[in-house]
């Protein structure tokens, strides 16, 4: 592709062979992939967070395993690293592909935040601990947040969320280094996989992992001495994984819910999708069936159209 090429955004749910398609676009165009997912990040957490490294090839990526489990990655965090990542891509005259569902790091990427780092509140955290999750998601609901409220779905998490929030009300001068400054240089394409299809995958996903080892990759890390609480501020498969290894849940309560969790999650991601679409982001919507060589071609396509 001629330059200045444009930040292409490979996203959609779970499930649906994004990465697969993103790689595929790389070694076309000769991209590399710049991780949107706000799990991947960490180490030693692979299974859980379907890094499926193998995919990738020779295609470089970037924003995976930059960070050891038990951290408490965030926003602020992504942005910086995302911004150094997409620098060193192009200053190597590759093409950046970014590539994740978590909608909260890709509207932040391409509304051009730059956020002020947050520090930790020790007596919010403890008042707003005593509420319940549904209690701290209607806080969160009631402020103009810049946060993903369809993603905190651990107490811990929405916590830290209102905290960034209640600092920017106080400190309103660097908030205002919050204002998006959207960028006019990005192409968003999505994988749309139609709802069926995505539950059958999702499930199919789930036991193929827990037969390649998901629950040995939650005892390692118990083992290497990462509390279990901390394990279960990641959500999803490390909160129910974790619940199952201590003995709060049985293994077929584990699986029934942990796979509604899910469900729940891939339909959230969509949710958040479309509401990037009614706050006037396009994106581009292509099967997820449709015939790789032909997906690229049309991802190339709508690149290009893009760039003139």
């Amino acid at each position: 592709m001629e330059a200045p090429s444009p930040l292409i955004v490979i996203t959609g749910p779970t499930a649906s062979g994004k990465t697969g398609r993103a790689v595929a676009l790389a070694r076309e165009i000769g991209g590399e992939i710049i991780s949107g997912d706000s799990r991947q990040v960490y180490r030693g957490m692979d299974l859980g967070t379907g890094k499926d490294l193998e995919e990738y090839g020779e295609v470089p990526y970037h924003l995976i395993d930059i960070a050891p489990a038990g951290h408490k990655y965030n926003l602020y965090e992504y942005l910086r690293d995302f911004a150094d990542a997409e620098a060193k891509v192009r200053g190597a005259g590759h093409v950046p592909i970014l590539c994740g569902g978590t909608g909260l790091y890709i509207e932040s990427v391409l509304k051009g935040l730059k956020l002020p780092e947050v520090p930790e509140n020790p007596e919010l955290r403890a008042e707003l601990s005593l509420k319940s999750l549904g209690e701290l998601t209607e806080m969160l609901a009631a402020r103009k947040s810049l946060h993903n409220t369809t993603d905190v779905d651990t107490v811990k998490r929405a916590v830290r969320a209102l905290e960034i929030e209640i600092y920017y009300e106080a400190h309103p001068n660097e908030a205002i280094e919050a204002t998006p400054h959207p960028r006019a240089d990005a192409v968003i394409i999505g994988v749309d996989i139609p709802r069926e299809q995505r539950r059958q995958r999702i499930t199919a996903r789930l036991h193929a992992r827990l037969e390649a080892g998901m629950v040995e990759e939650v005892e390692d890390l118990l083992a290497s001495g990462i509390p279990a609480e901390d394990l279960e501020y990641y959500g999803l498969e490390y909160k129910f994984l974790t619940q199952y290894v201590t003995g709060k849940l049985t293994r077929q309560e584990m699986v029934s819910q942990l796979e509604i969790a899910i469900h729940q999650f891939a339909k959230r991601q969509m949710t958040w999708f479309r509401g990037m679409e009614r706050r006037g982001f396009v994106i581009h919507w292509l099967p997820y069936n449709m015939p790789a060589e032909e997906f690229t071609r049309e991802a190339i396509r709508i690149a290009e159209r893009r760039c003139q």
